[in-house]
């Protein structure tokens, strides 16, 4: 039996990740990645979110909008085995889908009609968004449950600055109305580079976050040091 079905975003990501390299794998590992869910129509209506305001996390669930699907991915390589070895694409969170759906539990930090204003996301700004569902904790935490290939959170790495490109930082997000700084921290010390490179420290990797491009490289691979925090061109 085969059906089709058509779904309609209730709203699109503003996120602070402008680009997908440097997103963290997981929602929650940066709790000071910022967003707003704007909510179209009808759901951009007061009634919509009534209630919500007594709930501290939402599941989001999305469209992996800029990310390949379909049955061509039915192994993936998962970031977090190294990008070398391959599982069955429902034992991965890897974003390409045999339909390109996500689901992220994030923050929620301020409610109002037609926006949502969220923290510890994962999401890529533009990010279409399905569905919203109150975070329940009694049911959505389950005693004992465990996870072999992905049994702990991902080692961090030390992130170190170069005084101008921390200044840069500071001053950025003085002027954005966010914490840049340690937002940048929080992202690279999770190692965004794939694992399977070993890093040239002559190799110069770069992320955007709001309207900031972020230069770094690796003097070690067991170490990040920020180069540059400049205006995106």
């Amino acid at each position: 039996m085969s059906e089709a079905y058509t779904l309609s975003p209730v709203g699109y990501v503003r996120s602070c990740f402008a680009e997908k390299f440097g997103i963290p794998r997981q929602p929650q590992l940066a709790p000071d990645a910022r967003a707003q869910l704007i909510l179209t129509p009808p759901y951009d209506a007061p009634e919509a979110v009534a209630g919500l305001e007594q709930v501290s996390h939402v599941w989001l669930l999305f469209v992996f909008h800029r990310c390949p699907s379909g049955p061509a991915h039915i192994r993936v390589r998962p970031p977090r085995l190294g990008g070398n070895q391959k599982l069955g694409v429902f034992a991965s969170r890897a974003t390409h889908r045999p339909n390109p759906l996500g689901q992220s539990v994030v923050r929620l930090d301020k409610v109002e009609p037609g926006c949502l204003w969220l923290s510890g996301v994962d999401l890529l700004d533009g990010t279409p968004v399905l569905d919203i569902k109150p975070y329940v904790p009694y049911a959505d935490e389950v005693p004992g449950a465990f996870n072999q290939i992905a049994s702990a959170p991902p080692t961090l790495l030390p992130v170190q600055w170069t005084a101008q490109a921390r200044a840069d930082a500071h001053n950025h997000g003085a002027r954005l109305g966010q914490p840049l700084l340690t937002l940048i921290e929080q992202c690279l010390a999770q190692d965004p580079k794939p694992a399977y490179q070993t890093p040239d420290p002559a190799r110069r990797y770069g992320m955007r976050l709001w309207d900031v491009d972020v230069h770094w490289h690796y003097p070690s691979a067991e170490h990040i040091c920020v180069l540059a925090v400049q205006t995106a061109p």
